[in-house]
C-alpha cells in the first residue's frame, strides 16, 4: 500500500513538472498559457523543421527532417527568392491529450532565403521515409567555367 501511494505521489508531481515545462514553452512562443497544447489537430503550435543545405557541384541542395510527414499535408513553394515549406504533423489517432510526444506535433513553417543564379524553374522535390531532399540547380550562367590562357610567342632578346 506504501509503495502504491509513493508511486501516486510521484506520479503526480511528474505530471505537474510537465505541465509546468509545457507551460513555460507555451509562454516562450507566444501562446497562451489557458490554451494549451493538444496533440491531435492544434492549430497553434508552430515549430520548424530541421534543415541542411549543402552545395553540389552544379546545385543547391536542401534537406528538411520531416518525420510522420505525409505528402499530402507538405507544401513547397518559392515567393519573392525564398523557398517555403510549410505543412502539418498529425498526431497519431492513439494519440490522447496526455500522451508523451518528444516529437512536435501541429502545423510548421520554415523560409529560406535563396541565393541569386539558381534555376528555381528547375526545382526538384522528393519525400521518402520523413527525409525531403530538395534540388535547385545553378544556373549555366553562374556556373564556373575554366578560361583557356593562350601562350604568347617567345620572344628573343636584344643585346645592347
Amino acid at each position: 500500500m506504501t509503495s502504491t501511494f509513493l508511486a501516486g505521489d510521484a506520479r503526480q508531481t511528474l505530471d505537474h513538472f510537465r505541465r509546468s515545462v509545457d507551460q513555460l514553452f507555451e509562454n516562450f512562443y507566444g501562446l497562451p498559457a489557458e490554451t494549451g497544447r493538444s496533440l491531435q489537430g492544434s492549430s497553434q503550435w508552430t515549430f520548424s523543421p530541421v534543415l541542411e543545405t549543402a552545395w553540389g557541384d552544379s546545385s543547391l541542395n536542401l534537406r528538411a527532417i520531416l518525420p510522420g510527414v505525409a505528402q499530402q499535408d507538405l507544401k513547397v513553394s518559392v515567393q519573392n527568392n525564398q523557398l517555403i515549406l510549410e505543412g502539418e504533423r498529425k498526431a497519431p489517432e492513439t494519440f490522447k491529450n496526455n500522451a508523451h510526444a518528444q516529437l512536435a506535433y501541429g502545423k510548421f513553417y520554415a523560409a529560406v532565403t535563396l541565393p541569386n543564379g539558381l534555376n528555381v524553374d528547375k526545382l526538384t522535390c522528393r519525400l521518402q521515409d520523413g527525409i525531403l531532399d530538395i534540388q535547385i540547380p545553378v544556373s549555366e550562367q553562374m556556373r564556373p567555367r575554366q578560361i583557356q590562357i593562350q601562350s604568347g610567342e617567345s620572344r628573343k632578346s636584344i643585346s645592347a
